[in-house]
């Protein structure tokens, strides 16, 4: 693979931020860790919902399937889960250092695995659905789980659960999750543009173009988007296990679940920076965390309104987003070739005997 000399800047100014960010501002060090989890969110969606046209609205789902799972798989190591719930509040139960990450070790690793097989057996089910009716039938899903998440007992309900404290300072701590996040989120973004520039992103790109006649072509249709689903899940599962051990507490609906805030975050961040292209999600997630930071610091009661009106201004007037616009603009920039040439055809009498039509002028 060629690296070009843009590509190195690019990688390596990025590679710099990312290594300075929690250096130089140490006090934000935990809104960088959400803009890396925000990154993740939005590469994601945009394998279902940009690269193959299916506009999921429940990959929230995994994101809190991962969550719980990987803090059953910490607390269950060495406790009892359903006594370790009962008694939240009541009794404090303390983990070593080998403890915790251990158990955050393996937790991840079944955050991971879990979320691919919910992937795939929910994926059997709802894959049968197009248009607005996969839509909803995602968005059923999430709503779901977080209902029965907060009925479930076991798992704290309603009430929540607390994790496994990290062992350690708060600062040490606020940095191991910043490199974790970060570590994720590039793995997330280098191997979906692995996988894009091979044979599956030709059919996952076939199946948004016109699903049936990629059909006609011997594509099998439904494996290629539950591979795409379990893709998207395998990372989400994993950065929800962080983002709950980042959090320290885990509640179904606001943390877990959170479907009216992570949920419709991950669509607008693929919208503004241009689903359906690598970088979109990037530079979305980037500027729309930026633009979350601010509303919800200083328009305190009018974030949604907002928020409300850039979903307007992005669904209305700007559906390429900002990536795509910019490749329409310089194609040539995105290794984009745009043939221009007019090809003229001359009339089948001139070309026969071309001197006989000077004559006749």
């Amino acid at each position: 693979m060629n690296i070009t000399k843009g590509q190195v800047l690019l990688y390596g100014g990025i590679l710099t931020a990312a290594i300075a960010a929690p250096l130089v501002f140490p006090n934000y060090t935990f809104q960088f860790t959400v803009l890396w989890v925000m990154i993740l969110l939005a590469l994601t969606w945009d394998v279902l919902g940009g690269q193959m046209g299916y506009n999921s609205l429940g990959n929230i789902f995994f994101f809190g399937a991962g969550m719980y799972v990987c803090t059953i798989v910490q607390i269950g190591l060495y406790y009892d889960v359903a006594a370790y719930t009962s008694a939240y509040g009541a009794v404090k139960v303390e983990f070593t250092a080998e403890q915790y990450f251990t158990g955050l070790t393996l937790g991840l690793i079944a955050a991971a695995l879990a979320s691919v097989v919910f992937a795939v057996v929910f994926g059997w089910v709802v894959f049968g659905l197009r248009g607005p009716y996969f839509a909803i039938g995602t968005l059923g899903v999430a709503l779901s789980a977080g209902e029965l998440a907060g009925a479930w007992e076991y798992i704290g309900g309603g009430g929540g659960i607390a994790l496994p404290t990290y062992p350690g300072e708060p600062d040490e701590r606020s940095l191991f999750f910043y490199i974790l996040c970060s570590l994720l989120a590039v793995a997330t973004f280098f191997t979906l543009k692995k996988v894009y520039s091979g044979r599956f992103g030709l059919a996952i790109n076939a199946i948004r173009d016109d699903e049936e006649k990629a059909e006609g072509m011997g594509i099998h249709t439904k494996r290629y988007k539950t591979i795409g689903w379990s893709i998207s899940a395998f990372f989400l599962g994993i950065s929800g296990g962080l983002f709950g051990n980042m959090i320290g507490f885990i509640e179904p609906l606001e943390v877990a679940f959170p479907t009216v805030t992570f949920g419709i975050f991950m669509v607008v961040m693929c919208l503004l920076g241009g689903k359906g292209t690598l970088w979109g999600p990037v530079v979305g997630a980037t500027l729309f965390h930026a633009f979350k930071e601010i509303t919800w610091t200083y328009m305190l009661g009018w974030q949604w309104v907002a928020l409300g009106t850039l979903i307007i201004v992005l669904v209305v007037f700007f559906q390429q987003g900002i990536v795509g616009w910019v490749q329409e603009k310089w194609p040539e920039r995105f290794g984009i070739s745009v043939d221009d040439r007019v090809v003229a055809v001359s009339k089948p009498e001139v070309r026969a005997n071309p001197e006989s039509h000077e004559a006749a002028q």
